[in-house]
């Protein structure tokens, strides 16, 4: 009786030791290892199998996936992972220029540093912890400084909600004694079933300019944008929410973005890319918070914060546009 106790004592007490560990792996806020090339990564998962995957090159978001194990980004199939060469999908950040817009490299430089954990960011009242999220920071290096004369500080929080939803929230600030102007852009590659059988809503009636065409002024009296060719718009003085629908999927992105007044819409279609597969376009579309046709400037101390919370339902309409 005595062995038969001890052995029920240790068959709980193993189980207890078990579930316990279970439970701190559940609660542990992001996994950190190494991903393609040694590249240190952070993974977030939720206890009903949901993910997202950042890069610390680029404070970079690479993937997002939902309790199916279904990517709702898009990586390239020819995705470069060798600083100092951009990543090619997921969502980059751009700043503190974005595209060709100034004298610095187009799309600014943070997509090409090295991020770094941050473990005790400053509080965001409106927007309390969730438990699968990680803060990133980067400060501006002596590097930085030779090319963009200005200190600061950008704080990005990488948030897996409940639902499934990804939140990103950006705080830039200025850490310097002068002012100085930043133009600034989320570029979230969308994975969808084809390009073609796509709409873009929520932009109905709005201007945009086309980068294609030397930024010339247009309004937009469609519906929805739909592809069937190369596009490149930015639309100014947008909503707060853009949706993509995916017919063929019978789902709907639903983009949610604060602090941004600008939208980009891109996809390059057949136009060569070099880190891009030749069938790749078919397969993504950015749709992407920006602040691009009015500078945001920052005064000595001052702080930005821009929002953009990405979630997926099931389209209200499956057919036609």
């Amino acid at each position: 009786m005595g062995n038969k106790a001890n052995l029920g004592c240790l068959i709980i007490f193993l189980a207890l030791l078990v579930a316990e560990v279970a439970m701190a792996t559940e609660h542990r806020p992001f996994e950190r290892t190494k991903g393609i090339n040694g590249l240190e990564k952070i993974t977030i998962r939720d206890r009903r199998g949901r993910s997202v995957e950042v890069y610390l090159y680029g404070g970079q978001v690479t993937s997002w996936k939902n309790e199916k194990g279904e990517e709702l980004l898009f990586m390239s199939t020819k995705a470069i992972f060798e600083p100092p060469t951009p990543i090619r999908g997921g969502i980059p950040v751009l700043f503190p220029q974005y595209s060709n817009t100034g004298p610095l490299p187009s799309h600014g430089f943070v997509r090409q540093r090295f991020w770094e954990v941050d473990a005790n960011p400053p509080p965001l009242p409106s927007h309390p912890s969730p438990n699968a999220h990680v803060d990133l920071i980067l400060k501006s290096s002596p590097e930085d400084l030779k090319i963009w004369p200005h200190k600061y500080e950008y704080r990005l929080r990488v948030a897996l909600g409940r639902g499934g939803d990804l939140t990103l929230i950006s705080r830039v600030k200025n850490s310097d004694v002068k002012p100085f102007n930043f133009t600034f852009a989320l570029h979230p590659y969308f994975a969808v079933s084809d390009i073609s059988e796509i709409q873009v809503e929520g932009l109905q009636n709005l201007d945009y300019l086309d980068q294609q065409k030397n930024r010339t002024r247009f309004t937009d009296h469609e519906k929805a944008i739909t592809f069937n060719s190369q596009l490149d718009r930015l639309y100014l003085s947008t909503p707060n929410k853009i949706r993509i629908v995916d017919h063929k999927k019978k789902k709907t992105v639903v983009v949610y973005k604060k602090g941004t007044v600008d939208a980009v819409v891109w996809n390059p279609w057949e136009k060569k890319v070099v880190d891009l597969g030749v069938e790749d376009y078919r397969h993504f579309v950015a749709v992407e918070p920006a602040a691009v046709a009015k500078p945001i400037t920052l005064k000595p101390g001052q702080e930005w914060k821009g929002v953009l919370q990405v979630c997926v339902v099931p389209s209200r309409r499956s057919t036609g546009n």
